[in-house]
């Protein structure tokens, strides 16, 4: 069949606090002719993106799902949309953002299973939706048989810290401490991202939404830590939830962990933290690779992991 646009209507979405959207777009792949169970990977997209902009063309390279259709993978692969309207949820719960871990696990399920013969599910995602991938195969083993992580976030000590402090700075140089007056202007009708403080900013508080319903775990006059509140973002980091979750870490069919060795948030330093404590906890075997390059720029990477997760749980 190829690919194909359907609408999704959820209900763990519907009045969420941003007024953002309860139907969303979600883009699924199967084969053009099959007559038995397949297995289906469920994509996460990263931070600021969308479900639609996987079929953005760049010239001389295919994107995603034009790499999905020339490997002709023996699955069913699902394009999930998170987008919000600051940008991303990181999928997970919040009071402050919606529930979006309730929507991936609860109505984006079902509505494949509803329309699809299912094996087997898995995850995969880049950035933020690495850590989504990450989190959701550990929490909901009963759904999710494997995961893909390509850069997602984790070892929250070393990855974090050094973006409150520059977005302290910025906060207090350009807008008065105020991350109210951030958004004011963020939305103004300016362009965005032409900048160095819009992503940084963008992002520090979309986490802030989603790990500690908006609370900031730093001072924003100093960038130093509020304890209280930046021990419930640790509540979330994968690399401290692995040891609390070694039954699901030993009974994954396929787990892929990788990054760019000069990754601009040292999420190769996380991803080997993460490898770590995946072998800690008894997992099998782990495909794990550092490769040449940065954050930016490794959705060549998903089309591997994505082969490797439906030949794994095939």
């Amino acid at each position: 069949m190829g690919w194909q646009e359907l609408a999704l209507e959820s209900e763990a979405l519907r009045d969420n606090p941003l007024g953002d959207p309860a139907t969303r777009p979600l883009f699924v792949w199967t084969p053009t002719a099959t007559s038995r169970p397949l297995p289906a990977l469920f994509v996460l997209h990263a931070m600021t993106g969308q479900a639609r902009a996987w079929f953005n063309v760049s010239p001389f390279v295919r994107n995603v799902p034009a790499e999905v259709e020339a490997l002709g993978l023996e699955a069913i692969v699902v394009l999930v949309d998170g987008w919000t309207a600051l940008g991303g949820s990181q999928w997970v719960d919040s009071a402050a953002i919606g529930r979006y871990g309730t929507y991936l696990c609860d109505d984006v399920v079902q509505f494949v299973d509803a329309r699809f013969d299912v094996s087997a599910r898995a995850l995969a995602g880049r950035s933020s939706g690495g850590f989504g991938a990450m989190f959701w195969a550990l929490r909901r083993p009963d759904l999710f048989a494997g995961f893909a992580s390509h850069a997602g976030d984790a070892l929250f000590e070393v990855v974090y810290p050094a973006e409150f402090a520059a977005a302290a700075q910025a906060l207090r140089n350009l807008y008065g401490g105020s991350f109210e007056r951030f958004w004011e202007d963020f939305r103004s009708g300016r362009r965005v991202f032409e900048n160095r403080t819009d992503p940084l900013l963008q992002n520090v508080y979309a986490a802030a939404a989603a790990f500690s319903e908006g609370e900031l775990p730093f001072r924003v006059e100093s960038g130093e830590l509020v304890p209280e509140v930046w021990q419930r973002w640790l509540a979330w980091d994968p690399v401290r939830l692995i040891p609390g979750h070694a039954d699901a870490v030993r009974a994954a069919r396929a787990v892929w962990i990788d990054a760019g060795r000069n990754d601009e948030y040292f999420l190769d330093l996380a991803a080997t933290a993460v490898r770590d404590a995946l072998h800690a906890a008894g997992a099998g075997f782990v495909r794990f690779e550092l490769h040449e390059g940065g954050h930016r720029g490794g959705n060549w990477r998903l089309p591997l992991s994505l082969a490797f997760l439906a030949e794994q749980l095939a």
